[in-house]
């Protein structure tokens, strides 16, 4: 079986191929990646940190509040935006120092319940342990995701002469089509009624309401609403953003926000403090590359050179040494 030799392709290395390739590899990367930074650049982002661990942070007072805190801390912070935003604005919360990439928290959750399978409403995946049940009924939804959900709320003021007008924040439309009509259902029932189709179940512990009472809105309550399932789609790094709300652009004549001081309000119920977390809120713009993502430009432009330079050099080395009889010949 060893002595067996298959057929195979073999390239042949040689400068004609080689330098080509890094050349060619370089010439390309290079202006893709240029292109991709430009255009990571032209997007507005604008961020605050409402954590509060500062004593000048209005947000100071609410540092230690608690998931049960009533009545719930609130602060205003104000802000200027020195640049207007043209296009359609998406608002992210953002944590810091959150693992969401515990393998513990990641599989504690029940897809089937969140599903709509009524047996699985009832009777939680044991996945969902320490929080599958609370004083004999079963949790809906179950699971340290569910219990741990954002629950901070942001309203956006524009001050114009000391007064203040309310900006439309969009709460729909911020959470995946596939989660939204596939992934996450209410149970089967009378869709009108949710207080009847999750009666026998419980809110999570750290929840103040349970979640037939998420939204007004029958399309976007219990487990479609959109605000939970963003939720529920686990982050890859201890540090990320959720998209929180949309801001339309109404007027093509007129920015989306105009440059000048805008508030922010705050209800403070989320609490990271115990963990050293950080809490932030981003304004940012899109492109066709999606968000301000300068990394992707300065990989292309950085491979791109490193290719070009390899290509350089290898064609120095082979237009001085390529050309020499390397046989050396055979006294007889």
């Amino acid at each position: 079986f060893k002595q067996q030799r298959l057929p195979a392709w073999q390239p042949i290395l040689t400068a004609g191929t080689v330098l080509p390739a890094f050349f060619i590899i370089g010439l390309i990367f290079i202006p893709i990646g240029i292109g991709i930074f430009v255009t990571s650049n032209n997007i507005r982002e604008y961020e605050i940190d409402y954590t509060g661990t500062e004593p000048s942070s209005p947000c100071n007072k609410c540092l230690n509040v608690s998931w049960d805190s009533t009545p719930s801390c609130t602060c205003t912070i104000n802000f200027t935006l020195e640049h207007s935003f043209e296009s359609n604005v998406f608002m992210y919360y953002g944590l810091s120092n959150f693992y969401q990439n515990h393998r513990r928290y990641v599989k504690s959750r029940d897809d089937s319940q969140l599903n709509g399978d009524n047996s699985s409403l009832l009777n939680p995946s044991k996945e969902c342990e320490p929080y599958r049940t609370n004083e004999d009924k079963p949790i809906a939804p179950c699971g340290a995701i569910a219990n741990s959900m954002f629950n901070d709320t942001l309203e956006l003021y524009r001050i114009d002469n000391d007064t203040r007008t309310r900006i439309t924040l969009i709460k729909k439309g911020i959470a995946w089509w596939t989660d939204k009509n596939v992934k996450f259902r209410n149970p089967t029932g009378d869709g009108n009624n949710l207080t009847a189709l999750f009666q026998g179940t419980t809110k999570p512990v750290n929840w103040p309401k349970p979640v037939y009472m998420l939204d007004e809105e029958s399309d976007n309550n219990g487990f479609i609403n959109e605000d939970f399932i963003v939720w529920m789609r686990t982050a890859a790094l201890p540090t990320f953003r959720k998209l929180y709300r949309l801001i339309e652009r109404k007027n093509n004549l007129q920015p989306t926000l105009q440059a000048g001081k805008y508030s922010l309000d705050i209800t403070y119920n989320y609490p990271v403090h115990s963990f050293d977390g950080r809490k932030r809120m981003i304004l940012s713009t899109i492109s066709w590359m999606g968000g301000k993502n300068p990394f992707l430009g300065i990989a292309y432009i950085t491979v791109g050179s490193i290719c070009f330079f390899l290509g350089v050099v290898l064609l120095i080395i082979h237009h001085k040494y390529g050309n020499r009889n390397t046989s050396a010949d055979i006294p007889n």
